[in-house]
């Protein structure tokens, strides 16, 4: 999804986004939205969650992907593997390509915590 395209502004004006994806809207979207969203997360469909494993996304820059909620490496977001760590994070909502900026090493900027890691909870961050 291009984020700085004319569609997603004028979806993110409509629904807003939470936690870095589009939001489904509630009861204030349009029903023809809150499908799309029930077909993306495979709720209320016959066959489950064939739209997400019908498609496959592209790292590319990694600027249009996100660190933590996107699957951009095996098929479970590091958000689900790394739940800990995801709820220690203070860089929720970035992409790949916004965390890399900020440094993957041991010290990088990227790896900022609400609290320090305990030593059980470093063995998970390497």
């Amino acid at each position: 999804m291009d984020r700085e395209g004319l569609w997603f502004k004028v979806l993110t004006s409509r629904y807003g986004v939470q936690r870095g994806r589009l939001r489904e809207g509630g009861v204030t979207g349009s029903a023809w939205w809150r499908e799309i969203v029930k077909i993306q997360n495979g709720i209320g469909v016959e066959g489950g969650s064939w739209f997400e494993e019908s498609i496959s996304k592209r790292l590319g820059n990694g600027f249009n992907t996100f660190f933590w909620s996107d699957c951009w490496v095996g098929t479970v977001s590091f958000m689900e593997r790394f739940r800990r760590l995801y709820d220690l994070s203070i860089h929720k909502d970035l992409s790949v390509g916004e965390m890399h900026a900020l440094g993957w090493g041991e010290d990088g900027e990227a790896w900022r915590w609400r609290r320090r890691l305990l030593a059980w909870e470093e063995e998970f961050r390497n």
